[in-house]
């Protein structure tokens, strides 16, 4: 008879264990799975933002290399044909530096504001300069004229501001 109330005893404790389990289980599933999703859905947007990383390293790239190529200095000596007319090359330099932004436009999806509105300052301030230099010029100056009046301009700034421009995107990056 002790092995008959030793196992009655033992299903009855099993059963108050499943029932405090169960009760335990049931107040607080809601909380669980609530907390399992949030977990879920932060290792999801952990995940996209390891996969835009490599976009965004690479779309900073551009935009350096985008400062690099409308530099007059890089952009003068790239372009340059002998025996060109100014007015000839300075269309020409307008259009390959439209050329190279509208290239780089999808960019501004991966950098910050900062960084694109210094490379849209950038691409406008630099053709206006090309523009000044040849309103300046007589109406038969050669494309070195114009080289040599882009060039001069430049060096008479205080700063470089392709390299400012390039100082501010890497900063951006940084930052």
């Amino acid at each position: 008879m002790d092995i008959i109330a030793f196992s009655i005893d033992v299903v009855k404790y099993v059963l108050a264990g499943c029932m405090v389990v169960g009760l335990a289980n049931w107040m607080f599933w809601k909380k669980y799975n609530g907390y399992t999703f949030r977990l879920k859905m932060l290792e999801q947007k952990h995940a996209a933002k390891k996969d835009i990383l490599p976009l965004r390293l690479q779309a900073y790239e551009r935009l350096i290399l985008f400062a690099e190529r409308i530099n007059p200095v890089n952009l003068l000596v790239r372009l340059h044909q002998q025996g060109t007319d100014a007015e000839e090359f300075e269309q020409r330099l307008i259009n390959e530096i439209r050329a190279e932004y509208e290239h780089n436009i999808t960019q501004q999806l991966y950098v910050s504001d900062v960084a694109w509105s210094v490379t849209r300052q950038l691409k406008d301030n630099t053709v206006a300069l090309i523009r000044n230099a040849g309103k300046g010029l007589q109406a038969n100056a050669s494309a070195k004229e114009l080289s040599t009046v882009l060039l001069n301009h430049i060096a008479a700034l205080d700063g470089n501001p392709y390299e400012i421009a390039v100082r501010t995107i890497k900063n951006e990056l940084m930052g």
